[in-house]
């Protein structure tokens, strides 16, 4: 996305000092530039276009970028021409800008592509992966690896599975998969076994690792699955995190830009906190603590510190409970209006949290629920987050129950499946309007 916007605007800035010599380039041709900028990238992103660029077919890209300039070079000179302006703005410009813009961003992707290539067949930047299947089906599968070698997947492990399998073979793989450092699991099944890929996901559920399957399929057409293609083979995404690729890029835009904002906004409110909590309670300010986060890796976590300084039991975390007998003159206040939170957007722009996102859970608590909610590590495959949409759903406060906190994991899933710009906006809006302040926190 950075690459095309440059592409444009230098395409512009160039092609107008041929057009009308070396002079200052004049406002009005800025903000036509900003424009276009603006569309071709809500066009590719429309497209897809930033999602697996890395190996889709040259020609499928080269035909969507020469869609989308195509439909830009349209709408820019409509705009124009409705808005009677065609007299301000030279047509040669437009065909410059566009078509020098259009040969920049296909080389960028070209040169990208065969660097990465290089890079890959050398090995390195290469993603590790963990094969389970009947012998004759790995075969194939390695072969196809072995073929196409630039995109970036070596075998981390081989498990060979049949439909005759034991319990003991399940924990097996558990095993190894946590011993061999792998970022995928592979699951290559014809579709006669597939009733194994239950039996595994559930094998694999204490594990943050994505995990795809990889049936054999022949004529059959499929109907609202997602389906994604690796290393010239189609997989059916099983689960997998949706902060890939432009998504990952926007995510964290979206959190260093109101990061920022919000740092600045809430500094004053956080020095008359600060103040607060060391004139009505001796010890830290802050009250740090390990977390879970992104793909299992753990993390420590600011807050102000509301409660008593105290020693729990090991290995135990008791959750605060109304009229909670350790909270200090100022942190039943703290935690009600979720003030207490503020120091996390340093987390944030640390880039180990979100804005938005699944809430951190203490580390017993995660080795108490995973037990319990089958589904429940699935939650780490995006950052945790300050806010969330089972908080703004009712789901905050304390889980005394088990049905409590298999609403909110629900609530995480849900979020991490529709993802999206704009739900991270609806969720931020929500929080301001019925998020702060909650009857279930104490």
């Amino acid at each position: 996305m950075l690459l095309d916007a440059a592409s444009i605007i230098v395409a512009g800035i160039l092609t107008y000092f041929y057009r009308f010599g070396y002079q200052e380039v004049q406002e009005r041709y800025l903000w036509a530039l900003s424009v276009i900028t603006l569309l071709v990238l809500m066009l590719n992103l429309s497209m897809e276009a930033y999602r697996r660029w890395r190996t889709r077919r040259l020609s499928d890209i080269l035909f969507r970028l020469m869609l989308v300039w195509g439909l830009v070079s349209v709408a820019a000179t409509s705009i124009i021409y409705f808005a009677h302006v065609a007299e301000r703005y030279s047509r040669l410009w437009i065909i410059l800008t566009m078509a020098v813009s259009f040969v920049m961003a296909v080389s960028v992707r070209w040169l990208a592509r065969r660097t990465l290539q290089s890079y890959r067949l050398r090995g390195r930047h290469r993603r590790p992966v963990f094969l389970i299947g009947p012998g004759t089906t790995l075969l194939n599968i390695t072969r196809h690896m072995r073929a196409q070698q630039a995109a970036g997947y070596s075998i981390s492990g081989v498990h060979r599975l049949s439909q005759e399998h034991s319990q003991a073979d399940l924990e097996t793989i558990a095993r190894r998969v946590a011993a061999s450092n792998s970022r995928e699991v592979w699951i290559c099944m014809p579709l006669r076994l597939g009733g194994v890929v239950q039996e595994l996901m559930f094998a694999l559920r204490y594990q943050t690792v994505e995990i795809r399957f990889f049936p054999e399929l022949t004529d059959m057409p499929l109907l609202n699955h997602r389906v994604s293609e690796v290393v010239g083979l189609y997989s059916i995404d099983l689960s997998v995190s949706p902060m890939a690729g432009g998504a990952r890029l926007i995510k964290r835009l979206e959190d260093i830009v109101l990061g920022s904002l919000f740092c600045i906004l809430v500094l004053p409110a956080c020095l008359m906190i600060a103040l607060a909590i060391k004139c009505t309670s001796p010890g830290p300010i802050l009250f740090k603590q390990y977390r879970t986060g992104i793909n299992g890796k753990r993390f420590k976590v600011y807050k102000f510190r509301s409660m008593k300084v105290h020693q729990e039991a090991s290995g135990k975390v008791t959750q605060a409970r109304k009229g909670d007998c350790r909270l200090t003159p100022v942190g039943g206040f703290l935690r009600r209006t979720s003030l207490d939170e503020l120091p996390q957007f340093y987390n944030v722009l640390q880039g180990r949290m979100s804005i938005v996102g699944p809430r951190p859970h203490a580390l017993v608590h995660n080795d108490q629920y995973k037990e319990m909610v089958e589904s429940y590590m699935q939650r780490h495959k995006v950052k945790p987050g300050i806010t969330g949409w089972a908080q703004v759903s009712g789901y905050r406060g304390e889980t005394d129950t088990l049905e409590k906190m298999q609403k909110r994991v629900q609530c995480d899933l849900w979020y991490i499946d529709n993802w999206s710009l704009l739900l991270d906006v609806k969720i931020i809006f929500l929080t301001f309007l019925k998020g702060f302040i909650n009857k279930n926190a104490y």
